[in-house]
C-alpha cells in the first residue's frame, strides 16, 4: 500500500550547512552530518535512535555519468546506494584488463549482518523509489558512493564499467543507506545533478540548479504517495 509522508516521518542528511538551509522551511528533520559516508551513518545512527523516522533521505548535490542522460539541474532518485570503493585494487584503471578491482564479494568480506546485497554495501532504496522518480520526472537508478571525489576520464570509465547503469557519484549516500539499515528504516538518496562526474571543473558546476532540483525533489516526496508500506 502507497503511503503520503508527514514532514516530521522524514529524516533530511546532508552534509553541509549550506544545503541545511536551503532545503529548510520543508518542516522535516534535517541533521547535518559532515562530508563522506562515515560521517553520514553516524549521524543518521544517532539521529534515527533519538526518534525513529519513517523515511531517511539522503539529501544534496551530485556529480551525473554521461551515459545516464542526466544534465546539470536534473534531479536523481536512487533504486540502490553503492558504496562503490569498497574492495581492492589490482592495477592501474584500464590496463590491468577485466580483474581490475575486486569488490567485497569476491573478497568474502561482508561490512555486516545485513541481508543480501545489504551486507556487501549495496543498499537498495526505500520500496516505492520507482514510483517516486515517475511521479518528479527525475532520473532512476543506482547512486554511487565513494570518500574521493572522482577527477578523472579514467576513473570515471573504470566505475562505469564495474556500475554501467550508475546515475551519479556522491559521498554520503550508502552511509546513510547503512545506518537506516541497521535501524529498519527505508532509505532513499535524492539529489540534484551540478555536474559530470570526470575531469574536475568547478567553474562548470551549476550548484545553484543543482540545489534547487534537489529542492522541488524533496517537496514532491512530500506530496505524492510513494512509500510502499507493509
Amino acid at each position: 500500500m502507497s503511503a503520503a509522508l508527514h514532514p516530521q516521518d522524514v529524516l533530511l542528511v546532508v552534509a553541509t550547512a549550506g544545503e541545511a538551509e536551503f532545503f529548510g522551511g520543508l518542516g522535516c528533520r534535517v541533521v547535518v552530518s559532515g562530508v563522506g559516508p562515515v560521517a553520514a551513518a553516524l549521524a543518521t545512527a544517532q539521529a534515527t535512535a533519538a526518534q525513529r523516522p519513517r523515511l531517511a533521505v539522503s539529501a544534496g548535490i551530485a556529480g551525473a555519468f554521461a551515459p545516464s542522460g542526466l544534465r546539470p539541474g536534473d534531479l536523481a532518485v536512487s533504486s540502490r546506494m553503492v558504496q562503490a570503493d569498497y574492495g581492492a585494487e589490482l592495477g592501474e584503471p584500464g590496463k590491468g584488463g577485466p580483474e581490475e578491482f575486486l569488490g567485497l564479494e569476491a573478497l568474502g568480506l561482508q561490512i555486516g549482518h545485513l541481508p543480501g546485497a545489504a551486507a556487501f554495501g549495496d543498499f537498495a532504496a526505500a520500496p516505492g523509489a520507482a514510483t517516486l522518480a515517475g511521479q518528479l520526472g527525475a532520473g532512476y537508478g543506482p547512486m554511487l558512493t565513494l570518500n574521493t571525489v572522482t577527477g578523472s576520464q579514467a576513473r570515471a570509465s573504470e566505475l562505469l564499467r564495474r556500475f554501467p547503469d550508475a546515475l551519479t557519484e556522491g559521498m554520503e549516500g550508502a552511509g546513510v543507506a547503512h545506518a537506516a539499515a541497521l535501524a529498519a528504516v527505508p532509505a532513499l538518496e535524492l539529489r540534484g545533478v551540478s555536474n559530470f562526474v570526470g575531469p574536475r571543473d568547478r567553474s562548470a558546476w551549476q550548484i545553484p540548479q543543482a540545489l534547487a532540483a534537489a529542492r522541488r525533489g524533496l517537496e514532491g516526496l512530500l506530496t505524492v504517495s510513494w512509500l510502499n508500506e507493509t
